[in-house]
């Protein structure tokens, strides 16, 4: 019998490995654009084929959680998603290129509600939270690949090698660590999307993780960029590592600080963080503040979703698994859709301008968290 400490080991190795895959991704966004010469409208334009790819994978991945056990989409999303990132670095044209990401969003999107369904009910068998710490490896993850992704871009590495030897450990990871996942975790009820009036439990906890991820995406795709461009630093990674570290930081922290003062007030306080930091990195543009500035963004995005996703967990509607699909919905779309607006604000202004949209998308978590908890209070109040 697998004991429990070993599950979360190698579910920890998965969050671990898809930080760095997604990270491997986002990193060489600025070496995408180099090499097909795109303006920043044309790149958000390319980067409009991730949401594409994750909305054609929602109903498959409701459906295969709800059809097996959770470790079967997981594998198989994950080595799909190797095989897609392969096909990126090798992307010879335009139309290459958008099929390649379709299929790496698509299959992103099965693997994150399979891990994710994993970790819920794994969390089930310890006292302490250990939630929060399944997404610090995730940005950890992340930390890994920039730093891979720094140092092979300066000793010039292609992005075809690079792309190549991490889709090979990601295969190799996931042969081996497939046989330490969970089992029967498969719910009997709750697995069915029922289309009638949105759940008011579900609808507001999938707009903050929507306004958290228009963050995050804008964030992982384009900080790259604005550190080239905006900050014209020449290792343009930089802004991208300093956020992923207080994300990550921020993220093993965050069981203990939602321990200490709540999740309300912890919604808060992220929420400041990401309207300071995004703030002080628009009007002072330049290296230090920047800087400053990211990582304060880092560290306020970091328990925004971790803790929706725990909250969505507890739904009495739908099943973990279901509850974790249609949140990972409003989750990946905002994620995805963010990029693209950066890139079509940044065309018809500037790249500076267009970060402004963080800061509003911080703000109002404030109003949404309010009326999300006001819901629960009643609810919980109300004869069953």
């Amino acid at each position: 019998m697998i004991s429990k400490q070993k599950h979360r080991f190698y579910l920890s190795l998965f969050f671990f490995m898809s930080g760095f895959s997604f990270a491997t991704w986002a990193s060489r966004i600025p070496t995408i654009k180099m090499a097909f010469d795109l303006n920043e409208a044309e790149l958000g334009s390319v980067l409009l084929a991730l949401p594409i790819g994750s909305l054609l994978g929602l109903p498959i991945s409701g459906w295969l959680i709800s059809r097996f056990n959770s470790k079967v989409p997981l594998a198989g999303g994950y080595a799909l998603n190797a095989f897609s990132l392969a096909l990126i670095g090798f992307a010879h044209n335009i139309y290459s290129l958008v099929g390649a990401v379709i299929l790496f969003a698509f299959t992103t999107r099965i693997f994150n509600i399979s891990v994710n369904t994993q970790a819920l009910t794994l969390q089930k068998q310890f006292d302490k939270k250990i939630i929060g710490s399944f997404h610090g490896y995730w940005s950890i993850g992340g930390i890994a690949g920039i730093a891979l992704s720094t140092f092979l871009l300066a000793i010039n590495v292609s992005i075809q090698l690079h792309f190549t030897i991490v889709a090979v450990a990601m295969l190799a990871i996931t042969m081996y660590s497939y046989q330490f996942l969970l089992s029967g975790d498969r719910a009997k009820t709750g697995n069915k999307l029922i289309l009638s009036k949105p759940d008011p439990y579900i609808f507001y906890l999938g707009i903050v993780v929507f306004l958290c991820a228009i963050c995050e995406g804008g964030m992982f795709d384009w900080s790259g960029i604005y550190f080239q461009e905006v900050i014209k630093v020449e290792i343009f990674t930089y802004g991208y590592l300093i956020f992923m570290t207080f994300m990550a930081a921020s993220r093993f922290l965050s069981d203990i600080i939602i321990g200490k003062i709540g999740m309300p007030k912890t919604y808060i306080m992220s929420a400041a963080f990401i309207v300071s930091g995004i703030s002080l990195a628009i009007i002072f543009p330049v290296f230090w503040p920047a800087m400053i500035g990211f990582s304060l963004v880092g560290f306020g995005t970091a328990s925004i979703i971790p803790m929706s996703y725990a909250l969505a967990g507890a739904s009495k509607k739908y099943s973990p698994g279901m509850a974790i699909s249609i949140i990972a919905t409003y989750s990946i779309t905002g994620m995805l859709l963010g990029p693209p607006l950066i890139g079509y604000l940044a065309h018809a202004f500037n790249l500076r301008v267009s970060f402004i949209i963080f800061a509003l998308c911080g703000l109002m978590l404030i109003p949404i968290t309010r009326m999300f908890f006001n819901h629960q209070k009643i609810a919980n109040q109300e004869p069953e």
